[in-house]
């Protein structure tokens, strides 16, 4: 029955349609996309979820530069449907075993006044639907695309989270407003941001709507390879149309054929935990390329020389002159070097005293001096040659006796060509140092001019950067990155990304910190799109930096240990300072024993923009992990024990906000306490304003 009355309404919407329509079906019903066509020959879709439209009627097609428009003018050829289902295992993660099953249905139409073809796959799941184009083989061999043109006309005016749909930079902070109030174009031009490009009132994906019935929606896109990143230019109240990220000549990507563009996707839940259950763009790309990386990277924690310099502690350059593209020590280092011997060792012998696997170091190559705010960066860092108090051969044969290994940091200045040109020669410095995880960095407006981060040349980059890192046996954490789309289920060794607004805006940004709803957001925003190096564990939260010496992380420490369970990433730093840590290692002890590598995860309780708890068990022993964060406002959260195994007993260390703590007036308090759960309990814990707790239920 409740099929029929979705059909019936669908129909309606799809009054103006000629043709027969062809319904896809998600395997339990709840999700249905209904395709045809205009009565001009568009191609187009609509959407129900349980019953009620959530995407109203939509178009899709292409803008090509010279070859005729795919807009309109089509015939529907054939359709095949089939069931797609799969098993897979991802090497790392916040689930180890992962399967799926998916309708899929694809439409070859013929646009009658070219003769030419066009394919459209979709794909409808139980946790939401997916799209792409395939373009077959054309007689120019290639196609220049002018712009895409996908529409997602939402049904009402939801409430959106939301940052604009910059072409350089995600580092915006979250907004919250309907759909119809959204204004990018007011976000441009942020003092605090290395660079932006915002062209038009368009937002980055993932983008998260919450409708008023409670169903929760995320747009975002899967598997992106050689193709321009996806941004949604708001059309009239409610809609959206695609914009991909362009180059400075107007044109949007070129493309060979015949070609499948990344999949278009959108996650559907009844609430707002029903998002963060899916793996629907893991789904949605292609199977492990690399085989087992196990041998050669392993997820960890790490610690590093990073935190100081965005402290003010130190430096990243030693303090040389430039001289026809050699650096030259000339008496005018300043002392405050972060990168030297002597530091490096500090942090090794830290790391080795607590468990920690790694050391990254910021700053040990030659070029800070010129590698920000300069047109001319190409050719300022080479990626092998270390600052003369920095030996590199001999720091990590130190931290190798210890148990350690040094990351690698790459930072590029944004000028990719000299990354390209010397890629190999880095990775193969890396290899012979016994090196294999590397964090890379792409900071400042993008060179070449007219390109941009986001865009099909960068894109090409990064993926190229990730693959041929693979050769050399190395792991890659992209900073300043194109946003993730499920590809580390094809290519595992790219481990994590930024791409969003890190700890570091904590200590210098004009906002004085990072806003209290920026975790319980991103959780339901840039999270959806993969791992995040978000470097938690901050114990000092006031710092003197910033623009008034006032800045400050506005959260309690309680939501730092959260931060180890709520953020994905299967390498998590322990970012403060070593001296930090040692005077509260009673609450170190939680970074210490938190897992990284989980075996299963299940989203416990969240709101969006309000709070976030998960549960998780690593693949190493059958303990669980609770964690959880929270915005403004004291939380009172209880979350049923129903995971846990029956008939065993756990006993849980928590370390949770004190009955008192609260992130503007007391965000230091912390009670650390042991109880005893069984299956079917509940975990009763308050949340501070700005709180949060980590927990460990050791089973017995």
């Amino acid at each position: 029955m409740m099929k029929k009355v979705t059909l019936i309404f669908i129909g309606l919407a799809f009054a103006a349609c000629t043709g027969p329509q062809e319904v896809v079906s998600s395997p339990d019903g709840k999700v249905q996309v209904i395709v045809g066509l205009t009565p001009k020959g568009s191609i187009q879709y609509a959407v129900d979820f349980n019953g009620k439209e959530v995407i109203g009627s939509s178009t899709l097609g292409f803008d090509f530069v010279e070859a005729e428009d795919l807009l309109d003018g089509f015939e529907l050829a054939t359709v095949d449907v089939k069931e797609v289902s799969d098993a897979y295992t991802m090497q790392w993660g916040s689930n180890t075993e992962l399967s799926y099953t998916h309708t899929e249905a694809t439409f070859n139409f013929t646009h009658v006044p070219t003769g030419r073809t066009l394919g459209v796959v979709f794909r409808a799941a139980n946790d939401g639907f997916a799209f792409r184009y395939l373009i077959p083989e054309q007689e120019e061999g290639q196609l220049v695309v002018k712009d895409e043109k996908s529409e997602f006309n939402l049904s009402e005016d939801a409430m959106a989270h939301w940052i604009p749909g910059d072409w350089e930079i995600y580092e915006h902070p979250y907004n919250h407003t309907k759909v119809s109030e959204i204004d990018a174009l007011s976000k441009a031009n942020h003092p605090n941001l290395a660079a932006t490009v915002i062209v038009e009132n368009s937002v980055s994906t993932p983008v998260t709507f919450e409708y008023k019935d409670g169903t929760h929606m995320s747009i975002h896109e899967a598997a992106l390879v050689n193709y321009s990143g996806m941004t949604l230019l708001r059309e009239g109240k409610t809609g959206f149309v695609s914009s991909l990220v362009g180059r400075e000549d107007g044109n949007k990507a070129t493309i060979p054929t015949p070609f499948k563009t990344p999949w278009r996707m959108v996650t559907l839940g009844n609430e707002a935990t029903d998002l963060l259950a899916s793996h629907l763009m893991y789904d949605l790309n292609e199977p492990n390329q690399m085989g087992d990386i196990s041998q050669w990277f392993t997820p960890q924690k790490y610690v590093g020389i990073w935190w100081e310099m965005h402290m003010g502690k130190s430096t990243w350059d030693y303090g040389m002159t430039q001289d026809m593209g050699t650096w030259i020590a000339d008496g005018r280092e300043h002392g405050r070097h972060g990168a030297n011997n002597e530091n490096t060792r500090r942090y090794i012998d830290f790391a080795a005293e607590h468990g920690f696997s790694g050391v990254l170091v910021e700053g040990w190559n030659t070029g800070w001096e010129h590698w920000i705010g300069f047109d001319d960066r190409e050719g300022v860092f080479d990626f092998v040659t270390s600052y003369p108090d920095y030996d590199m051969a001999e720091l990590q044969k130190y931290a190798k006796s210890k148990g350690v290994s040094l990351v690698m940091h790459h930072e590029t200045s944004a000028a990719p060509r000299t990354y390209d040109q010397q890629m190999d020669t880095a990775y193969a410095f890396m290899q012979a140092n016994d090196i294999h995880l590397v964090k890379s960095g792409y900071v400042g407006p993008l060179l070449p001019k007219g390109e941009y981060h986001h865009g099909q040349w960068m894109v090409n980059h990064y993926n190229n950067a990730v693959t041929k890192a693979f050769d050399y046996q190395i792991a890659v954490n992209t900073h300043e990155p194109i946003k993730g789309t499920g590809l580390e289920r094809t290519w595992p060794n790219w481990v994590a990304r930024e791409g969003a607004r890190g700890q570091e805006f904590n200590a210098w940004s004009i906002e004085k910190g990072n806003y209290v709803d920026h975790i319980p957001t991103m959780a339901f925003t840039r999270f959806l799109s993969g791992p995040m190096d978000y470097t938690p564990g901050v114990f000092q939260l006031h710092m003197k930096s910033g623009p008034d010496g006032d800045n400050r992380v506005r959260s309690t420490i309680g939501q730092q240990f959260g931060l180890y369970v709520v953020v994905p990433s299967p390498i998590q730093m322990a970012c403060d300072l070593p001296e930090n840590y040692e005077k509260h290692l009673d609450w170190l002890q939680f970074i210490k024993d938190v897992a990284v590598d989980w075996e299963r995860s299940i989203p416990v309780a969240g709101k969006v923009g309000q709070y976030v708890a998960w549960a998780r068990t690593p693949k190493e022993n059958d303990n669980w992990y609770l964690g959880a964060a929270n915005a403004d406002g004291e939380h009172q959260l209880s979350i049923a024990l129903d995971f846990l195994e029956e008939g065993a007993t756990y006993e849980a260390q928590i370390y949770r906000d004190a009955d008192d703590a609260d992130w503007e007036t007391n965000p230091y308090a912390v009670t650390i306490e042991t109880k005893t759960y069984v299956k079917g309990d509940s975990f009763d814990v308050r949340l501070a304003s700005g709180g949060g707790f980590g927990a460990i239920l050791v089973k017995q």
